[in-house]
C-alpha cells in the first residue's frame, strides 16, 4: 500500500469509487496495486501477476458500486486477488500444456524459476513458491503483506485458526527447507 495511504482512507476512496468517482478510484487502484501485485506474484508466479492483478482491479472497480464495507477496503480487494489466482489455476489446470523447450533446466530459466547467479532472496522466493498454497497464500497474506490474522482469514476464507496453523507450518517447512547452509537451499531451490 502506498505510504500515505491508510485502510480507512483505501476505503473512503473505495466508496467514492463506488459513486462515481473517477480521481477516488484511481487512487484506490495505486494504494492497492503493488502489494496486490505481490500477493498475486506469490500466489501464481511472477509471469502471471501482471494479468491477474488487471482482472483483480478489473472485477473490483465493476464491484465498487456493491461495496458495503464490512470489512476494511484492502481485505476486500485481497479476497478477490485470491479468487482470480484461484479461477486461473482451476483454467491453467484444465488445459493441457505442451513444452516445446529441449529440457527441464531452459523451460525453468525460461519460467524465471532458475536464475543464475541468484542470490538469498531468489532462493527464499523457490522456497516460498514451493509451500503447498494453502499454507504458500497464509504466509504472504500475513507476513510478507502484512494482512492481521483475521485480514487473512477473510481473504481466503477460513477461520483465523487455520490461518495461524498454515503460517506456522509454513514457516516451519521454510526454516527446515533453509537448513544451516543457505548455499543448499538455493540449490534446492534451483537457484546456483
Amino acid at each position: 500500500m502506498s505510504p500515505d495511504a491508510d485502510d480507512d482512507q483505501v476505503t473512503r476512496w473505495a466508496h467514492r469509487a463506488g459513486r462515481g468517482d473517477q480521481q477516488a478510484a484511481a487512487a484506490f487502484v495505486r494504494a492497492l496495486q503493488g502489494p496486490v501485485w505481490r500477493f498475486l506474484a506469490h500466489l501464481a508466479g511472477p509471469a502471471e501477476a501482471d494479468d491477474l492483478a488487471q482482472e483483480t482491479f478489473l472485477r473490483a472497480l465493476r464491484s465498487l458500486p456493491g461495496f458495503a464495507g464490512r470489512s476494511s477496503a484492502r481485505t476486500w480487494v485481497f479476497s478477490i486477488a485470491r479468487r482470480v489466482a484461484v479461477d486461473h489455476v482451476r483454467a491453467a489446470t484444465v488445459r493441457p500444456r505442451v513444452a516445446a523447450l529441449p529440457d527441464w533446466q531452459t523451460a525453468a530459466e525460461a519460467a524465471g524459476a532458475v536464475t543464475a547467479g541468484g542470490d538469498d532472496g531468489v532462493a527464499l522466493r523457490g522456497l516460498i513458491a514451493g509451500l503447498a498454497p494453502d499454507r504458500r497464500e497464509a504466509f504472504v497474506a500475513t507476513q510478507v503483506l502484512g494482512l492481521s490474522y483475521a485480514e487473512a482469514a477473510e481473504v481466503c476464507g477460513c477461520p483465523v485458526g487455520t490461518i495461524r496453523s498454515r503460517v506456522a507450518r509454513a514457516r516451519e517447512e521454510l526454516v527446515a527447507a533453509w537448513g544451516a547452509d543457505p548455499r543448499a537451499a538455493r540449490q534446492r531451490a534451483g537457484g546456483r
